[in-house]
C-alpha cells in the first residue's frame, strides 16, 4: 500500500508503467509465499511444543500466550520465529515510514492547498492504521512474559487484531460521496458535504 501511494504521488505519470498487472501479481504471490512459510513455521513450532495448561489468557491463541504455557524447551522454535517476525515487522514499518517521508516531501511541493489537503487525506489514514497495528502488536508481543493474567495484554490483543481490520473499510470508503451522505444522515447532520 505504501509503495502504491509512493508511486501514485511521487511519480504519477509513471504509475501505469510501474504498478502494472504483472507487478501486482508478483507482490501478491510474494506475500502469499512469505505468509505461508511463516504460518508453517508457527504451526510446526506449536505442534512440537508440550503445553502444561490449556488455559489461554487471550481471546485467541497467539504466540506469546502459547510460549507462556509451554513446559518444554522446544518453544525455542516459537521464540525464534517470534524474533524473526519482530525483525520483519520493524523492517516493514521502517520502509513505510521512509516511503511516507518521500510522499510528504512531494506533497509539500504541490502548489495548491486543495491538492495538498487531498493528498494528505489519502495518506494519513493508512499511516494511522498501520501505526495502530504495529505499535499495539509490538506491545502485545514484546512486553515481558508474565504468568499472571493482565487485562492490558488482552486489551492490546483486541486492539491490534480487531481495530485495523474494522477501520480499513471505513477509511477507504469515507472518500465516497454516497457514503459521506449516508453517514451524515445517520449522524443527523444536514450538510455533511466535505470537499474531497
Amino acid at each position: 500500500m505504501a509503495y502504491d501511494r509512493y508511486v501514485a504521488i511521487c511519480n504519477p505519470l509513471r504509475y501505469e508503467m510501474v504498478i502494472n498487472r504483472q507487478v501486482c501479481i508478483e507482490m501478491i504471490v510474494g506475500v502469499w509465499i512469505a505468509v505461508s512459510l511463516y504460518a508453517g513455521i508457527h504451526t510446526c513450532g506449536t505442534f512440537a511444543t508440550h503445553f502444561c495448561s490449556n488455559d489461554v489468557n487471550q481471546f485467541f491463541c497467539e504466540i506469546p500466550q502459547l510460549i507462556k504455557l509451554s513446559c518444554s524447551d522446544l518453544n525455542l522454535i516459537e521464540m525464534s520465529s517470534s524474533g524473526i517476525s519482530v525483525f520483519l515487522t520493524l523492517g516493514c514499518f521502517i520502509y513505510i515510514i521512509v516511503t511516507y517521508v518521500h510522499i510528504f516531501k512531494s506533497i509539500l511541493r504541490v502548489p495548491s492547498a486543495k491538492g495538498r489537503q487531498k493528498a494528505f487525506s489519502t495518506c494519513i489514514p493508512h499511516l494511522i492504521v498501520c501505526s495502530i497495528f504495529i505499535l499495539t502488536g509490538s506491545f502485545a508481543y514484546l512486553n515481558p512474559a508474565s504468568h499472571t493474567p493482565s487485562q492490558l495484554d488482552l486489551l492490546f490483543g483486541v486492539i491490534y487484531s480487531l481495530v485495523p481490520p474494522l477501520l480499513n473499510p471505513v477509511i477507504y470508503s469515507i472518500r465516497n460521496k454516497e457514503i459521506k451522505k449516508a453517514m451524515g444522515k445517520v449522524l443527523g447532520f444536514r450538510d455533511f458535504s466535505l470537499n474531497t
